[in-house]
C-alpha cells in the first residue's frame, strides 16, 4: 500500500469523490478563508474536483491550483468555471507553479496524503516558495487521537443498509506515524476496495515544518467558526505567515 500516489487517489475516488467526501463544513471553510485571503492571488494545494477553489471564484478571488491527480482535475473541468483556473498537475511537494501568491491553503487533512515526513516539509517550503511577503498558509488536518484502536488496528462500520455494507479497517505503525486504511463497500453489484495512506503528524510537529520554512504560527483554531482550540479539539486550523521583509 505505500506504492499508494495521488494519482491512485484520484483513480480510486474521482468518480465519486463530491458524493462521498463531503466534511460538511464548506460554507464556514470559504467564508473563513474569504475573510482572511485578502484580494491577492490565492493557490489551493489539492485543488481536486474544486469544492473550495471554485465558491471562492464565485467571490471574485483569483485561485490557481495544484493537483496530483488528473482524474481529479477532469471533474473540476466539467464544473462551471472550472476550466478557467489555472491548474498544475504534479507533487505538491516539489510543484513548481508560476506567479505569487499572497494566500495558499491545504485542507481535508490532505497534508498527511504526503506519507512521508521528508515530503511534507518540502511541502511546507514548496509553498513559502510561492508566498509573497506577509503572505499566508492556512493548514486544516485532524488531531490524531487512537483511543479505538487495539493492538493498533480499528474495524467500525460506516453504512449499514438492507442490501449494503460499508466499513472501514486501518492498521496504524506508530513508528512511522503511518495509517492504512482499507474501505470496503458491499453491495448487491458487488465489492469495492478502496485503499488510502496517511503519515498523521500532531500540530506542533506540523508548527516545526512550517518554522524550518520560514513561517511563523499566527493562529489556531479547533474549527473553522474560530473555535478555541483545546485538548479535546479532534481538528485544527491553522494560520502560518511568511515575514513580511
Amino acid at each position: 500500500m505505500l506504492d499508494f500516489d495521488p494519482e491512485t487517489f484520484g483513480a480510486l475516488n474521482a468518480d465519486d469523490y463530491d458524493a462521498l467526501h463531503d466534511p460538511g463544513t464548506t460554507e464556514d471553510s470559504v467564508a473563513l478563508i474569504a475573510e482572511l485571503a485578502g484580494r491577492g492571488r490565492i493557490l489551493e494545494l489539492a485543488i481536486g474536483t474544486g469544492r473550495m477553489a471554485l465558491p471562492l471564484v464565485e467571490r471574485g478571488f483569483a485561485m490557481s491550483g495544484i493537483e496530483g491527480s488528473a482524474a481529479m482535475v477532469e471533474k473540476l473541468r466539467e464544473k462551471p468555471g472550472g476550466a478557467d483556473i489555472p491548474v498544475v498537475i504534479g507533487d505538491m511537494a516539489d510543484c513548481d507553479i508560476d506567479g505569487e501568491f499572497g494566500f495558499a491553503f491545504l485542507v481535508f487533512n490532505t497534508l498527511f496524503n504526503l506519507t512521508t515526513q521528508a515530503e511534507q516539509v518540502r511541502c511546507f517550503r514548496n509553498v513559502a516558495d510561492r508566498l509573497a511577503p506577509g503572505g499566508a498558509f492556512l493548514v486544516e488536518t485532524f488531531v490524531p487521537d487512537f483511543s479505538a484502536y487495539h493492538d493498533h488496528q480499528s474495524l467500525r462500520a460506516t453504512k449499514i443498509g438492507f442490501k449494503s455494507l460499508w466499513f472501514e479497517a486501518k492498521v496504524h505503525d506508530p513508528t512511522r506515524q503511518v495509517i492504512e486504511y482499507q474501505r470496503v463497500r458491499i453491495t448487491e453489484k458487488g465489492t469495492k476496495l478502496v485503499p488510502l495512506v496517511m503519515r498523521y503528524a500532531w500540530p506542533q510537529e506540523i508548527d516545526l515544518m512550517a518554522e524550518l520554512a520560514g513561517l511563523t504560527l499566527e493562529h489556531r483554531w479547533g474549527g473553522w467558526k474560530r473555535e478555541p482550540f483545546t485538548a479535546e479539539s479532534t481538528m485544527h486550523v491553522s494560520l502560518y505567515r511568511k515575514p513580511a521583509n
